[in-house]
């Protein structure tokens, strides 16, 4: 193992830090835009999550038909590099929003004259303009006939256990016919689905049971302001507000902010959230209406305990959660647990830690005024109390959650590993992958100090060595070195040239090597935390 000077990484990690001129990204432009469409739309979150991951799908494969770094979701458009990104992000989002939700036409037209705008006119945003168009187009055409729109034929049960409309409105079972949509990324909706819940007979059901009544009512004696306010801080199921899968887009945009990624790496940022919590829904609607059992929520359950077979289950005829209306469809498993863990898997494996700290807020309006915003250290701790702020609720089961949280998370896991996945290219041979040198690690990586990139060469040539910052920008270039086959570890020590420690924020390591036989190229991603 041969070791290179650390010099140039340190200097070319402190140039790193320093950021572009800020400009609007019009992945995160269009997302707010998003979320005013949830806010109108009202209704049940699947449909919502729907029209998410096709807006985001085709603004990535948009953008990914100019930059062309990873695989597309979907389509790659033949298209020049000097073409304009923010032209085709633009006209992608509007075009794919303004055919699924045409209320808001107002709105989508103004927001893409406002972005193109902003853009030279020329060739570049024309074919910008053309490419976004041309995605949408094929996005739109692939989810025809998705069963999005099928006729519902649900049937609520009458037995013990089973779900039915609940007290006070009594709303008919709302997307009943979801779990068999076209999933965007799943083999099927029911591939993770998960085993049947406890019957009402068993300890697991008398546990839930009994602290959901208690710490889910309306008038609790046992639920603290705490508790209270992460009932209501995840809830946003009323109308008006930007529903669960708002929320969680919410939460990207400010983890995204927070890192100042690029354009391109928000495009696929959010299009692997957006078609994660597609397929959500598609599994937890297909685990809540598919199955032999179809789990009644704790309004129905406690107000029956009295006459449901168990002996330990002491009915409340008149007992009312903490949200007096619950969501009209069965409980199990948890569409809030199974969203946020979907939602935390993807972000934990894009940012390679689930360490990561962020403040949210909420639009849910129920919250005491100035209580808007919760803090988190990771991903996962916001996901699992997401779905525990349902049982504080009053409107969920703790299985519900838990059941909720893993099926969510192997959705997530799912969609990573197999969507939008870097590319590996090499320039001047058909041998590219033969010939293409890797990353093999970068450890620790996360980091908050030193870190060692290890690079394994499959010949001898000359190696070149460049670090880029978020937005594309290339601050660093190391001066060709000849070098042998072989492996090859770089130290750094997570300081600048100054040896001040550089700013928390994403940086990009990639490399290009030039053999015999062809010019490889690779690239890894850093990230430094607080």
């Amino acid at each position: 193992m041969r070791h290179l000077s650390p010099s140039w990484f340190v200097a070319a990690a402190a140039i790193a830090a320093l950021s572009a001129p800020a400009k609007a990204d019009e992945v995160l432009v269009w997302n707010d835009l998003l979320l005013d469409t949830y806010r109108s739309m009202g209704g049940c979150p699947c449909p919502l999550a729907r029209i998410g991951a096709m807006m985001s799908a085709a603004v990535f494969d948009a953008v990914n038909s100019i930059d062309g770094g990873y695989e597309p979701y979907l389509v790659s458009i033949p298209a020049s590099s000097a073409a304009s990104k923010e032209a085709a992000a633009a006209q992608a989002a509007h075009d794919v929003l303004l055919a699924l939700f045409p209320a808001m036409q107002a709105e989508y037209d103004a927001q893409l004259i406002a972005s193109l705008g902003q853009i030279a006119d020329g060739p570049e945003k024309s074919e910008g303009v053309a490419i976004g168009a041309a995605v949408a187009a094929q996005q739109l055409a692939s989810r025809v006939g998705d069963g999005w729109d099928l006729v519902e034929v649900y049937v609520p049960g009458t037995g013990v256990g089973d779900w039915r409309p609940t007290w006070p409105d009594f709303l008919p079972p709302c997307t009943s016919h979801w779990g068999a949509v076209t999933p965007f990324g799943l083999q099927s909706g029911d591939q993770f689905r998960p085993a049947d819940p406890p019957t009402v007979n068993s300890p697991e059901y008398l546990q839930d049971y009994m602290e959901v009544k208690e710490y889910g009512r309306l008038v609790s004696n046992v639920r603290n302001s705490d508790q209270y306010t992460i009932a209501w801080f995840w809830a946003n199921d009323r109308d008006g507000t930007y529903k669960p899968p708002g929320q969680l887009a919410h939460i990207t945009d400010v983890v995204s902010r927070q890192f100042d990624l690029s354009l391109v790496e928000n495009a696929r940022l959010f299009a692997l959230v957006n078609l994660a919590m597609g397929d959500a829904a598609i599994a937890a609607w297909d685990s809540k209406y598919d199955t032999a059992f179809d789990l009644w929520r704790p309004i129905t359950g406690i107000r029956l305990g009295a006459s449901d077979g168990n002996p330990d289950t002491p009915g409340e005829s008149n007992w009312v959660p903490l949200n007096t209306g619950s969501p009209p469809f069965p409980a199990y498993v948890s569409g809030h647990a199974t969203f946020g863990a979907a939602h935390a898997a993807v972000m934990s494996r894009y940012f390679g830690t689930d360490d990561v700290s962020f403040t949210c807020s909420t639009d849910d309006p129920k919250l005491e005024p100035g209580i808007t915003t919760r803090s988190f250290t990771s991903f996962s701790q916001a996901a699992l109390e997401n779905g525990r702020s349902r049982v504080y609720l009053g409107v969920h089961w703790q299985v519900d959650a838990d059941a909720g949280y893993a099926v969510g998370t192997q959705v997530g896991n799912w969609t990573f590993d197999h969507y939008l996945r870097p590319v590996t290219t090499a320039v001047g041979s058909e041998l590219a992958q033969a010939n293409s040198f890797t990353i093999q690690s970068i450890w620790p990586n996360p980091t908050r100090g030193g870190t060692s990139l290890r690079l394994v060469l499959p010949e001898s040539g000359h190696l070149e060595t460049s670090v880029f910052d978020a937005g594309g920008r290339r601050v660093q270039q190391v001066p060709a070195a000849q070098t042998g086959a072989g492996e090859i570890t770089l130290s750094w020590d997570g300081r600048e040239a100054g040896r001040n420690r550089v700013p928390a924020g994403v940086y990009f390591v990639r490399g290009s090597l030039s053999g015999t036989s062809a010019i490889s190229h690779t690239q890894a991603r850093l990230i430094v935390l607080p």
